[in-house]
């Protein structure tokens, strides 16, 4: 076999990577979702989907988001309650109400809210 018959080496990495958009928001933005009544603070950022499959198919087809955008981890709050939400970036828009968010677990990522956004500890920082 000449070298030029020989097939391509492959090896373990050769794996294609999903394409990743630009995050639009950043870490202790105030967000306010697009369809529901829900705002909440950024604390974490996936830059494609990242939670599971059971997950995902639970939301109905016709407003189900696309994977291959970012997804933002938020401490939430609506009306009810305060919880943690994982929300595509196509379903967020700014909170531009300058209204703080009242979320219990605030206090132990940020240290405060200063120009619309929180402040994130120096300890939870890459």
């Amino acid at each position: 076999m000449d070298l030029i018959d020989m097939p391509p080496l492959t090896s373990r990495f050769d794996v294609e990577a999903p394409i990743v958009a630009s995050a639009r928001f950043a870490i202790g933005d105030v967000v306010r979702h697009r369809m529901f009544d829900i705002r909440g603070v950024i604390f974490d950022v996936d830059p494609v989907f990242a939670n599971s499959d059971e997950w995902y198919d639970a939301i109905p087809e016709q407003i189900r988001p696309a994977k291959d955008q970012p997804f933002y981890h938020l401490l939430a709050e609506n009306a009810e309650s305060s919880y943690v939400a994982y929300v595509s970036q196509q379903n967020l828009l700014p909170d531009d109400s300058d209204e703080p968010v009242d979320h219990p677990a605030l206090a132990g990522l940020f240290t405060g809210y200063e120009d619309g956004r929180y402040l994130l500890r120096r300890e939870h920082r890459h």
